[in-house]
């Protein structure tokens, strides 16, 4: 992969904003998640992303900051985070962002918060890099008004 390619796709109304960078490590899915085939706008970042890590940066951050998703969306999160566990490099890690609205934060009890944090686990069977998950709360702008933080 060339050091300096990157990935960016503007959002529609109906597929999320995409910003793949290779020397941040950023990886950013914004908007909505609600395309008819998922597959052709999730199957190149899947390859994207077995490129980079091949020669990721020490800190990886894919943020997932999304106000809706379907289904077969979710798979797909669920591939690109399996495939972001393989990182295989010591002491890099990879925090997993996810957002939402600061009701929602708020409405999350702990068994909850537990079971997010369980099906993101379960995705990765056995990870070859440090794992973190941040789970935001933000208001109406999207500004950060809560935090948690879990470390793997």
């Amino acid at each position: 992969m060339n050091e300096t390619q990157g990935l960016l796709i503007e959002g529609t109304a109906k597929t999320p904003k995409i910003d793949f960078n290779q020397l941040s490590g950023e990886m950013i899915l914004s908007g909505v998640s609600l395309p008819e085939n998922a597959a052709r706008i999730y199957g190149p970042l899947i390859g994207w992303i077995n490129d980079y890590v091949k020669s990721p940066h020490h800190i990886t951050n894919l943020r997932l900051n999304l106000k809706y998703y379907n289904s077969s969306s979710s798979l797909w999160f669920a591939r690109m985070i399996k495939a972001l566990s393989k990182i295989n490099e010591d002491g890099y890690v990879l925090y997993i962002h996810i957002y939402f609205t600061i009701d929602e934060f708020d409405d999350m009890d702990m068994e909850e918060f537990k079971k997010l944090v369980g099906s993101l686990m379960n995705i990765v069977e056995d990870p070859t890099v440090s794992i973190g998950i941040k789970i935001y709360g933000t208001d109406e702008s999207f500004k950060i008004i809560k935090e948690s933080t879990i470390l793997f």
